[in-house]
């Protein structure tokens, strides 16, 4: 899940609507459903429209993420046990419900987070299951953990938003803690098969903002023969209070939003490696 001004977002909250699974005391059984993808960790679900790919959409947010983004607006999903536990069946249903609006509007589903990938099984069976009610999909991930996901996997994903959050190494794992190789990796990988992508990336003064880096990350979008679009997105403080009532460290509390200036200098840093920007 990426930070930036949104469009409005239009109806969901939390998990409500949705049948959550109860607590039994049978373990084994429930960890078992957990690893086959019947059953999922989800933070929430929203019908939002012109975000998260085209059209209006129903995006699910999964719950748990590797990364720990300095930025993050949505710390409550760095844990896969703070979600509720959903049956994909469930989700699906949800989906079949909202199938002719979505279809109306030349929108669908994505999968987002947290990172979705945490979950690859039960992403795996959303995303069939949508791809059965003739559903445009898309998938909402850092590529961090795109080893996780299988070539059937993304043979039901129509476009994937692939956040990269930065096109140096250092950079990226002072904004993540993690390494940078892996995005770069999975983009390539899904270029290679054809994959549609758009490149999500997130703009920071004082971190991320650095012409260079910006540079970095529009000559990794160019060098992707599938990238259509790179979306800009100036940071916010609308998650701050999250990581106040979680107990949480916010670094970014004194970092103010970029100035529709500096916004538009990044962009055309994308432009003038012959990309589409927004």
């Amino acid at each position: 899940m990426t930070t930036a001004t949104a469009a409005p977002r239009v109806l969901g909250q939390g998990t409500a609507g949705l049948a959550v699974v109860p607590d039994t005391d049978d373990l084994a059984a429930q960890h078992a459903r957990v690893r086959t993808g019947e059953v999922g960790s989800v933070h929430s679900w929203e019908l939002v429209t012109a975000v998260d790919g085209p059209g209006t959409r129903m995006t699910t947010f999964l719950a748990g993420c590797p990364l720990r983004c300095l930025y993050c607006h949505n710390p409550d999903t760095f844990r896969m046990r703070d979600g509720q536990r959903v049956e994909a069946a469930e989700i699906v249903g949800r989906f079949r419900r909202y199938s002719r609006v979505l279809q109306a509007s030349g929108g669908g589903v994505t999968i987002s987070g947290g990172e979705a990938l945490m979950q690859p099984a039960f992403v795996a069976r959303l995303l069939r299951g949508a791809k059965e009610l003739g559903l445009h999909t898309a998938l909402d991930t850092s590529g961090y953990l795109g080893r996780h996901a299988s070539d059937a996997l993304l043979d039901d994903v129509d476009v994937v938003l692939l956040d990269v959050k930065s096109g140096d190494p250092e950079t990226y794992r002072c904004v993540t803690g993690r390494e940078l190789a892996p995005t770069l990796e999975f983009g390539r990988r899904l270029a290679d098969r054809g994959t549609e992508i758009w490149i999500r990336f997130v703009l920071v003064p004082g971190l991320t903002d650095d012409p260079e880096n910006v540079a970095a990350v529009a000559r990794y979008a160019a060098s992707l023969s599938t990238v259509t679009r790179v979306e800009v997105l100036p940071f916010h403080q609308m998650g701050s209070d999250k990581w106040s009532a979680l107990g949480l460290d916010y670094a970014l509390a004194d970092t103010p939003p970029p100035t529709p200036e500096q916004t538009e200098a990044a962009r055309a840093i994308f432009r003038a490696e012959g990309l589409t920007t927004y």
